[in-house]
């Protein structure tokens, strides 16, 4: 009789293990009997019947999968190898179970398909510049596939793309040869744009002649700022020193005469310049005058 009992614990104890099940937080269980869906269990301690009921737990957890570098011939014809990376989370534990055998290994392969499908309709200046918009194309046709599934394909992202190496060269040299030309356009546009300013100034300095030599002064000043031995004086301002020392010439020459006890006429005359001389007339030279011969007048005869 006490063999009888223990068995029939031991028999109980097994049958209590076998109908105890605790679904996680973070999934949910979907329960069979006797092969028929019958229910989704919360998460929690949950009880079954021993052989009878059958309780598969599915995890509603994102999903990181990435998509296996795909060797893809754009619509260019360029050759590039291209990797992604999909999240997805199920959002209907039934339909995950029972419409689809493996989820994980599905959309693995449905989205290489899908990756392929959607590269090779862009050229590689498509590719490259939009990413964005070839991540969209690849998450609305995942969802449309695995909406049947039960599964939320949250978001799709390029990882990786390979290119030759010819071709990696070529674009460095297209984009060098880029920045060239806009380095060009912009040192023109500066030019041009020096060139309308130094017409301003030149303008200004023609109404205000004075502007030039102010403008070689502080030309003078900034060269001796650094403390320079040599000295470079502008053309401008060399012939202003001629006129300058013209100018005081010409006041000397003026104050000697006034000097010399010269009258207020000749002061003027020197002091509006050289007047232009007059050749002089020559002279002609005096005729030497006949000797005068004493008459004898002759006496008449008485």
């Amino acid at each position: 009789m006490t063999v009888w009992i223990i068995v029939g614990a031991v028999v109980l104890v097994a049958l209590l293990a076998l109908s105890i099940r605790v679904v996680k937080q973070y999934e949910k269980g979907v329960l069979f009997r006797l092969g028929r869906v019958i229910g989704v269990r919360e998460p929690g301690l949950r009880f079954i019947v021993p052989v009878i009921d059958q309780l598969r737990r599915v995890s509603l957890r994102v999903v990181t999968m990435p998509i296996q570098s795909q060797g893809i011939i754009t619509r260019d014809n360029v050759s590039v190898d291209v990797s992604a990376v999909a999240y997805f989370r199920v959002v209907d534990a039934v339909k995950s179970v029972v419409a689809i055998e493996n989820v994980r290994a599905a959309i693995d392969q449905i989205a290489q398909t899908t990756l392929r499908k959607v590269v090779g309709q862009h050229t590689l200046d498509e590719t490259l510049a939009e990413t964005d918009k070839i991540n969209s194309d690849i998450r609305q046709i995942l969802d449309l596939v695995t909406t049947e599934w039960g599964i939320d394909v949250t978001l799709v992202e390029l990882k990786d793309i390979q290119l030759p190496e010819s071709m990696k060269r070529a674009m460095a040299k297209q984009a060098e040869a880029e920045r060239e030309k806009r380095a060009k356009i912009i040192n023109a546009e500066g030019e041009a744009q020096a060139a309308a300013a130094l017409g301003t100034a030149s303008d200004t300095m023609m109404a205000h002649p004075l502007a030039l030599q102010l403008r070689n002064l502080q030309s003078l000043v900034e060269i001796g700022v650094d403390h320079n031995s040599t000295v470079i004086f502008p053309a401008p301002l060399m012939s202003t020193i001629g006129e300058l020392g013209s100018f005081l010439s010409r006041e000397a020459a003026a104050a000697v005469p006034h000097r010399d006890g010269a009258g207020p006429n000749d002061l003027g005359a020197a002091r509006n310049g050289p007047q232009p001389s007059v050749p002089a007339q020559p002279t002609v030279p005096a005729q030497p005058s006949a000797p005068v011969q004493p008459s004898i007048s002759p006496q008449r005869a008485g």
